[in-house]
């Protein structure tokens, strides 16, 4: 019987101890700095009332009807880490009325922790093709994936972290550090992925922007992201709206805390922001053993418990199940509370339409073999059955895996064209990054190491490789004459000794991942070798630059890197960032390097000229080792670009930056108005329209009874209470006693009375007021291919400047859309749209608390002038469109 490699992140669990009583009141917040609030809002607000979400709450309705409450507080939480039959996630069921276990399962580029499955390129990568076309066509594969492996919830995608810090260790989970990239990205991702039938998760809500300190334990609570009203809305908030816009069925929270609240228990958080602002109708659930408290994450809006144990997992032990029975049954959650928990949960089961031919979950996430350990987690009495049937789930996906891993190449520099290549020149290929891992694609669990090509960072976002295309054999494919030095240092004897026509490729990377797992020395931040390539890369690069007339720099890299030390040597003629490509990172590349495709990736993030251009809030990671350590987002609603900008710091490469074999020009530019901007604010929300009716009634205490002679699996997490536990809760219930010792102490501003939505102005639909997602501008520029010998694809980035009498301190530009042709021939051309929504041209308005399009038309029927900038990165912009005369000019002096 083998086990799964990845079973070695139980010792994650070792990190996780937390002293709180399950059912009782979360411990007091730690104090943060002022200005910083978590406001209590209660009471969490009922799903069912959008259009598109109220017959799958009927159904679901009419189904949670039929449960016991020992059903309904089942199918809340996990049964337990390793206790599934599957799944990294395993709910409880409802058997009795047709409900099943849902399988949720990592990971955010691919099915993770099983076999036959693609390893699709990272979110980073994914984003580095500034492609809507190709973003959306990997959501559909990966959909594909998780329905045919029967898993019913993908843990996917990630927006948080935003990549605020260039040192986080997720970043590459993501798409890029721009709010807009991501919310498009995301928005995107989850439409591919629930048109397959499966439920996709944007995650982490909100504030993980470090790995190192994120997570509660015994001896310091996680972090606390410390986030302005008006910078979160504009940045960290910005992705889950759209998400929440494209109708995502789950949120996952995240570990740290929000404004001193923990996330998985912020009641501002999940009850306002997101449940009544941004209208979220699925279910919301924990982190993996995140989950801190019973009664103050259920009234704070949380409704499912992932995977269902305490921090100390693999004891029985819950914050939820039996000890959420009991807390409904002496009238510490309400009734009404724990209806609308598992109504959400089975709505988003119906809305997928996972009532209808789904299929059954065919691998085991911790047993490679045929047959294995039913439930891991209970060895060694645990049953043994057959766990994988070896589904090969991977049709032709890897066509788009190694679509997206090209058109995400970026090139940084290209010297006097020095690539393509031709596949006549000797090449001498330095470094272990050019081959891939000599013991095996998939030798380290979790990818939690950096031994080869870097494919993609590592921790629960991964998958395992089917096989891995590495580049020193693609390009052996195509040439003949070709030297591997497989070392990270420059060997001593060159042989053949280098000669004019010699081409030097370096390979070098930079990893990160969880913070499960520490990577030579990394504890998932870059803490150590921070923005430097790993293995001593730059110096690699620079003793090749020494004895080589040509060196070409490939990096694989889970975020930016700090490139001075090498990147003006003379020799050096050509870098590419191909980013985190998957298993697809030979053909890809090599596709680029010989002229089959020209580059048309762009960066997703700026590269720096030093660590300390942006300021120490974000280059620095938190460390404080005493008390709750204060992430506090001091910089405001000024991150990468943005901040660059402001300061007057060019960076050595701008986001968005992206050079190509051939060249373009954008001509014929019009802008229009699609729907005016006749005032400042969204039309007024109106009330929550056929809000259902969810019974208050306490259930009898029968309904919990434990089944009389039923065997229980060692270490499973049931929903039942003894007979004699059930009749004393139930006793303290119906008898309304709040001095009993099994009440519960309610937070200040508690109530059970639910709102209308109008006292949240911004609120009305998913997403928000659904106004916020009408096109305003619509911007049409031609874009032709003016070179002679190269076909390639152009990207156009708009970015908007807001009036200058805007009353508001806003950003010099921001991006708010982006649109990709497709292969150009040389002189052919294609018009691309881009077009911008009222809340691309609103502000938040933290007085208010709403949107204002502070250009809009006042009082005396005028409007203000927004700039909308084209062009191929931030810092190269050609035509601007003016949305008050609408009139494009090209040619004229960049606002950077």
């Amino acid at each position: 019987m083998a086990v799964r490699s990845n079973l070695m992140w139980l010792t994650l669990a070792l990190s996780l101890f937390d002293p709180t009583c399950s059912a009782g009141p979360v411990r007091q917040r730690a104090a943060v700095p002022d200005g910083f609030v978590a406001a209590p809002y209660y009471p969490s607000p009922y799903g069912g009332w959008e259009d598109s979400w109220k017959e799958s709450f009927a159904k679901a309705q009419a189904l949670v009807d039929k449960m016991t409450l020992a059903e309904k507080t089942n199918i809340t939480g996990g049964s337990g880490i390793f206790m599934g039959k599957a799944c990294v996630g395993n709910s409880g069921s409802a058997y009795r009325v047709g409900f099943p276990q849902l399988c949720l399962q990592d990971g955010a580029l691919g099915v993770g922790n099983t076999d036959h499955n693609t390893a699709f390129p990272a979110g980073i990568t994914t984003g580095a093709t500034f492609d809507k076309d190709l973003i959306y066509a990997r959501a559909v594969a990966m959909g594909k994936e998780f329905r045919g492996k029967g898993a019913h919830v993908f843990l996917g995608p990630s927006v948080g972290p935003l990549g605020r810090k260039p040192l986080g260790g997720r970043n590459w989970e993501g798409f890029g550090s721009d709010p807009v990239l991501q919310g498009i990205a995301a928005a995107l991702t989850i439409k591919g992925v629930q048109e397959q039938g499966v439920i996709a998760t944007i995650k982490h809500l909100i504030g993980n922007e470090q790995e190192m300190y994120r997570m509660y334990n015994p001896f310091q609570p996680g972090y606390s992201a410390n986030i302005d009203d008006r910078t979160l809305h504009e940045l960290y908030l910005w992705p889950f709206a759209d998400g929440v816009h494209a109708g995502v069925g789950s949120v996952m929270t995240a570990y740290n805390a929000v404004n001193g609240s923990a996330a998985s228990q912020n009641a501002y958080l999940i009850n306002n922001l997101l449940k009544e602002e941004l209208g979220f109708q699925g279910f919301v659930m924990s982190d993996w053993l995140s989950h801190l408290s019973g009664v103050a994450s259920a009234l704070a809006g949380l409704d499912m418990s992932m995977p269902g144990d305490t921090q100390i997992p693999l004891f029985g032990g819950s914050p939820w199940k039996f000890h959420l029975t009991e807390a409904v049954l002496n009238g510490s959650v309400p009734v009404d509370r724990l209806n609308d928990m598992a109504t959400r949960i089975v709505a988003a089961w119906y809305q997928f339409g996972q009532d209808r031919d789904f299929p059954a979950v065919n691998f085991h996430s911790y047993v490679e073999g045929e047959k294995g350990l039913l439930y891991p987690g209970a060895v060694p009495a645990s049953p043994i059955g057959k766990v994988n049937w070896f589904v090969d789930v991977q049709a032709d996906h890897a066509q788009v895996a190694r679509q997206v891993a090209q058109d995400a190449i970026t090139l940084l520099k290209n010297d006097d064209d020095f690539l393509p290549l031709s596949t006549k020149s000797p090449l001498r290929v330095f470094g272990s990054d050019a081959r891939v891992d000599p013991k095996g694609a998939n030798s380290c669990g979790s990818r939690a190491c950096n031994r080869g090509t870097l494919g993609m960072g590592w921790g629960s976002g991964v998958a395992n490789y089917p096989y891995f295309d590495d580049p020193i054999t693609a390009i052996k494919k195509r040439v003949e004459d070709v030297k591997l030095y497989d070392s990270d240092n420059f060997p001593l004897i060159l042989n053949p000794k280098p000669t004019d026509d010699d081409v030097a490729i370096v390979f070098i990377n930079s990893d990160a991942g969880e913070n499960s797992f520490t990577v030579e020395g990394n504890h998932g931040d870059r803490d150590k070798d921070r923005l430097s390539a790993w293995h001593n890369g730059d110096k690699l690069v620079q003793k090749a630059a020494e004895k080589y007339k040509n060196v070409v720099v490939v990096v694989h890299t889970v975020g930016p890197l700090i490139v001075e030390p090498w990147i003006d040597l003379p020799a050096v003629k050509a870098v590419l960032f191909a980013h985190l490509p998957g298993q697809e990172a030979g053909e890809s590349l090599a596709n680029i390097l010989f002229g089959d495709a020209s580059p048309s990736g762009h960066l997703p993030y700026s590269i720096t000229k030093k660590e300390d251009d942006f300021p120490d809030s974000i280059s620095k990671l938190v460390k404080e080792i005493i008390g709750q350590p204060q992430d506090t987002y001091s910089e405001g609603i000024y991150i990468d670009y943005r901040w660059l900008n402001k300061q007057g710091i060019k960076p050595r490469y701008a986001f968005g930056h992206g050079l190509s074999y051939t060249t373009f020009n954008h001509t014929d530019a019009h802008i229009k108005i699609v729907n005016a901007l006749s005032s400042p604010l969204p039309p007024a929300r109106q009330p929550k329209p056929d809000v259902p009716v969810l019974s208050t009634e306490i259930p009898p205490a029968s309904e919990a009874y434990e089944p009389a002679g039923f065997k229980k699996v060692w270490r499973y997490i049931y929903s039942w209470l003894s007979k004699s536990d059930a009749d004393k809760a139930y006793a303290v219930g119906i008898s309304g006693d709040k001095t009993g010792s099994k009440t519960y102490p309610y937070p200040a501003g508690y109530s059970t009375v639910q709102k209308s939505g109008v006292n949240v102005p911004a609120g009305g639909g998913q997403g928000g007021n659904q106004a916020l997602f009408d096109t305003i501008l619509q911007v049409d520029v031609t874009v032709q291919n003016t070179g002679s010998v190269h076909k390639g694809k152009a990207s156009v980035q708009a970015y908007v400047q807001f009036p200058e009498d805007s009353g508001y301190d806003t950003p010099i530009i921001q991006l708010r859309d982006f649109a990709k042709t497709t292969e150009l021939a040389p002189g052919n051309s294609e018009t691309v749209t881009l077009k911008l929504r009222r809340k691309d041209l609103s502000v938040w308005d933290t007085k208010l608390q709403n949107w204002v399009a502070p250009g809009a038309e006042g009082d005396n029927g005028r409007s203000k002038r927004y700039v909308v900038w084209l062009g191929e990165a931030s810092d190269k912009l050609f035509t601007r469109c003016f949305s008050d005369t609408l009139v494009c000019e090209r040619g004229v002096e960049p606002p950077v």
